[in-house]
């Protein structure tokens, strides 16, 4: 198998539901993305897949969640003012994941989203 990986950073802002329902205050982080892409073999240029197409897809999700709340975009929101998914590291692994392999050349799969928030805290998605 070979394998191609994509690194970003963006700055949002989340308040994470707790485990008693309330929400914790509002607060931002420098989040890091590392995207994970393979396939068993080369493709006919001896590519996995366009790293430039890999980040495009990228690049289009974290335009939509830089310098916002991740509670006021989807899938985060429920459109009236609630949450629909609670978004911590890992559901922002899993958001950016299931977005990216709806977008992959045939034969790549998605191996891997490694997301961020704080030096030393990563959560994974591997679907």
């Amino acid at each position: 198998m070979f394998e191609i990986t994509i690194e970003r950073q963006f700055s949002a802002a989340h308040a994470i539901r707790l485990y008693d329902g309330s929400l914790e205050p509002v607060h931002g982080h420098n989040w890091s993305v590392r995207v994970t892409v393979g396939r068993d073999e080369l493709d006919e240029i001896e590519v996995v897949t366009d790293f430039h197409d890999l980040e495009n897809q990228l690049n289009a999700l974290i335009t939509r969640a830089d310098n916002n709340n991740l509670n006021a975009i989807t899938p985060f929101c429920d459109g009236a003012g609630g949450l629909a998914v609670n978004p911590t590291a890992e559901r922002v692994a899993w958001w950016i994941g299931t977005e990216v392999a709806k977008h992959l050349a045939n034969k790549v799969r998605l191996v891997s989203v490694e997301v961020g928030e704080a030096p030393g805290c990563t959560a994974t998605y591997r679907p």
